[in-house]
């Protein structure tokens, strides 16, 4: 290992003991944060990026999902030690990180309010650094912002699903199987006949045929699964009836 690979992996394992907690030393998640930041401190040590040392690289990183313009990145770039790199430059090595693994391209649907942010801050002089933290902070709130809405949507649309399902059992037609009134049993019609299961407090489900909701009904079996019970339900369904 040469002067510099040794000088990258001992900064990065300093830093790592210095922290005062054993549970962060010993947390699995840190742990394999360490390997990859080990791996990657090695790979720029001996990389094809020449024009990029340690400052550049960070400050890349830090940028890479912020939608910063990239001729006033490559500006504060060139700031910062190396030599002088250009718009193609900046461009393909954010191109490169973005295909590393544990990273991804840039949210389009949150460039325009990065693009307003920074413009706004660029505006009141703040600087570069600076700029980055607030818009990573801004992503984190957006990200979250998006996951639950996503969330949301997908709560909305199983509910909508459930009340059609719920509906078309409701009104006599064959369905899968439903919570109605939002019940612990599920009902179902198959081939016009009415069946209801329910799982007790051993985990075991019991299928029963019925004539009403409110029906005690016919017992026809105890499973294991739900799965074992819809094979049975398959065939009883379509026997025929006495």
């Amino acid at each position: 290992m040469n002067a510099d690979r040794q000088y990258a992996v001992a900064s990065l394992l300093f830093d790592y003991v210095k922290s005062p907690s054993l549970r962060h030393l010993r947390d699995p998640h840190s742990v394999h944060k360490l390997a990859r930041d080990i791996v990657s401190a090695l790979d720029r040590a001996s990389s094809i990026w020449s024009k990029w040392e340690s400052e550049r690289e960070e400050v890349a990183k830090a940028a890479a999902a912020c939608w910063i313009p990239t001729e006033d990145l490559c500006a504060y770039l060139n700031n910062l030690p190396g030599p002088l790199l250009t718009k193609t430059d900046v461009e393909q090595r954010l191109r490169a990180i973005w295909e590393e693994p544990y990273t991804s391209y840039p949210n389009e649907e949150l460039k325009d309010g990065c693009l307003a942010l920074y413009h706004s801050e660029k505006v009141q002089g703040t600087e570069m650094r600076a700029i980055i933290g607030m818009l990573q902070e801004h992503l984190e709130r957006e990200d979250e912002r998006l996951r639950r809405e996503q969330e949301e949507r997908y709560r909305k649309l199983k509910e909508e699903e459930r009340l059609k399902l719920e509906k078309r059992f409701l009104s006599g037609a064959d369905c899968g199987w439903t919570p109605v009134a939002k019940s612990q049993a599920f009902y179902c019609r198959l081939n016009g006949r009415t069946f209801r299961i329910v799982q007790g407090k051993d985990k075991r489900w019991t299928l029963a045929r019925i004539k009403t909701i409110d029906d005690k009904g016919e017992m026809l079996g105890l499973y294991q699964g739900r799965g074992d019970a819809n094979k049975a339900l398959k065939t009883i369904a379509y026997a025929n009836e006495q």
